[in-house]
């Protein structure tokens, strides 16, 4: 029986790719014992449990990036967190530490490396974390999504994927998904997101031309997200949803996405051969533009700047491609090129790779 350690979360980025590994866990050993270690502030607080996880609790702990009253605590507050960390593997007998970065990441790895057991990291971003630039220093097992990550030791797995995407027959699927929405069953259909918080560069700028987009021939599925005001703009075609819990079925309904270019999004649409138009993120460290860039180069997908959202685009370039089914078939093609849904089983594999090194030193 193996006994794993799985660290990670604050964001759907760190915590669903975890998840997925547990699943595959679960679903390949049935005598396995999984423990996941977050923080009570992060979305793993409700999403594990709901799996039907055991979740072990530490403390918040973001890096310091000024010198601060903060900074000042932080070396006795992670020193902490390292020995309660320490003390679960011992009293677990954990076998083996998989991280997925975010604020539990950190001490996890720390802990696995000072009690000896292996440590495996996973990177989602194309640009890392803190916590797994740090993370993989100690360790040669370091998992990527993207290649060209600049982490020690990286090899390219792909981003460990929900079995509802890996398992989805999109074309089998297609009626039965735009009828689930209330979507005609024949109609092109333009699926637009901005995640689970929303995007209102992305809102603003393609609902602003609901009107255009609907008499060429397009039904929208716009998924608003919580956290940007609803401004549905009333056109019969233009479908507007606040959240939407089965993604597997808006993929499979759409002929083309307008997205931000999370990890998993951009896996997820590459993998499932979704042609799309990544608008990335523009806060934070650009990781976004880089988790585009691969499917982009490979011909699958465009790259579009906030600031590109006008009218002028929606009909120079938005309408023309949503109308060029040959265009539409070849970057369908492009895009599984550069994807892969097979994240899950590779990560499991790397997992593997170094339990059995331990057992064999």
């Amino acid at each position: 029986m193996t006994r794993y350690l799985l660290a990670g979360g604050g964001t759907a980025g760190h915590v669903n790719p975890l998840l997925a590994l547990a699943d595959l866990i679960r679903a390949s050993e049935a005598d396995a014992e999984i423990v996941v270690l977050g923080t009570r502030e992060g979305l793993e607080a409700r999403l594990v449990p709901e799996r039907g996880y055991e979740l072990a609790f530490i403390e918040r702990l973001p890096f310091p990036r000024r010198p601060n009253l903060a900074a000042l605590k932080f070396p006795a507050r992670y020193a902490r967190a390292v020995r309660e960390v320490r003390e679960l593997i011992r009293t677990r007998s954990i076998d083996v530490v998989v991280g997925f970065g975010g604020y539990a990441s950190a001490p996890a790895y720390r802990a696995g490396a000072k009690e000896g057991i292996p440590v495996v990291v996973h990177e989602a971003n194309a640009r890392p974390g803190m916590a797994n630039t740090l993370g993989a220093r100690s360790t040669p097992y370091v998992a990527v999504t993207f290649a060209g990550t600049p982490i020690r030791n990286a090899r390219v797995t792909g981003m460990p994927l929900r079995p509802e995407i890996t398992s989805l027959d999109r074309a089998a699927t297609r009626v039965s998904a735009r009828e689930h929405f209330g979507l005609d069953p024949e109609r092109r259909t333009l699926l637009v997101t901005g995640g689970s918080l929303g995007a209102r560069a992305i809102n603003r700028g393609i609902s602003g031309s609901a009107r255009e987009i609907v008499d060429a021939g397009v039904q929208v599925l716009h998924v608003w997200g919580g956290l940007t005001e609803v401004e549905d703009p009333g056109v019969p075609g233009y479908h507007v949803f606040t959240y939407c819990d089965r993604m597997d079925l808006a993929f499979a309904a759409c002929d083309l996405a307008v997205s931000r270019a999370g990890s998993t999004t951009v896996s997820e649409l590459a993998g499932l051969g979704v042609p799309a138009v990544f608008v990335p993120y523009a806060v934070g460290n650009g990781e976004q533009r880089f988790n585009a860039a691969g499917v982009v180069e490979a011909g699958g997908a465009l790259l579009v700047e906030d600031s590109e959202l006008t009218p002028e685009w929606v009909r120079g370039t938005l309408l023309p491609l949503l109308a060029d089914d040959a265009r539409l078939a070849d970057m369908s093609r492009r895009a599984s090129s550069a994807g892969t849904l097979d994240g899950t089983e590779r990560l499991l594999d790397l997992v593997r790779e170094a339990l059995a090194a331990r057992a064999a030193a």
